[in-house]
């Protein structure tokens, strides 16, 4: 069942269908970070960890896409320096999920996902947990997770392990890792 969902969900994004546009535009008029009753997209949720149960909840972060410009440098630089387009080396995603653990400071973000984009914005879903839900830290699963503060600041994340390099470990991805410089 959750595979069809899955497909669904993908179909609706590609095709730009009626209802993927409709929730677009309302997500455009709210705050950039809300609580949401449920996931958008259920069986990613699922995939990530996520459990309808008390103590785990979900919120939408809006995010700028895209790379930064900077104004047109004058006063006789070089033309190597006159470089305007900048991407961070920081992923959307996880500058998504770091909003969200500021704006619910009772909670750590175990995960999140994408779930749309408008032109110059992407959303991102980031699941929470709640750190004093009763029936977190009795659930073996989530327990572990709750203890550890400032996991997302620490790129302990999917999305935080990835743009630190770690999320690969086999042979040619120490090119990936920071501060390790390649020798010819």
């Amino acid at each position: 069942m959750y595979k069809q969902m899955k497909q669904t969900f993908i179909s609706e994004y590609k095709e730009r269908a009626p209802v993927y546009k409709s929730n677009i535009i309302r997500w455009n008029s709210e705050a950039p970070t809300v609580w949401v009753a449920g996931p958008t997209n259920i069986a990613r949720a699922r995939e990530l960890g996520y459990r309808a149960k008390e103590g785990i909840f979900i919120a939408r972060v809006r995010v700028h896409g895209g790379s930064k410009k900077r104004k047109q440098a004058g006063g006789g630089r070089k033309p190597s320096k006159s470089g305007r387009y900048f991407t961070f080396r920081k992923s959307s995603q996880s500058i998504a999920e770091e909003r969200a653990s500021r704006r619910f400071t009772n909670s750590v973000a175990l995960n999140s996902y994408f779930v749309g984009t408008s032109g110059s914005e992407k959303y991102f879903e980031v699941i929470l947990l709640d750190r004093n839900s009763r029936a977190l830290t009795s659930d073996p699963h989530y327990s572990g997770i709750i203890t550890k503060k400032g996991r997302v600041e620490r790129g302990l994340t999917a999305s935080g392990k990835r743009h630190r390099g770690i999320i690969r470990k086999r042979f040619g991805s120490h090119k990936l890792r920071q501060g390790n410089r390649v020798t010819p």
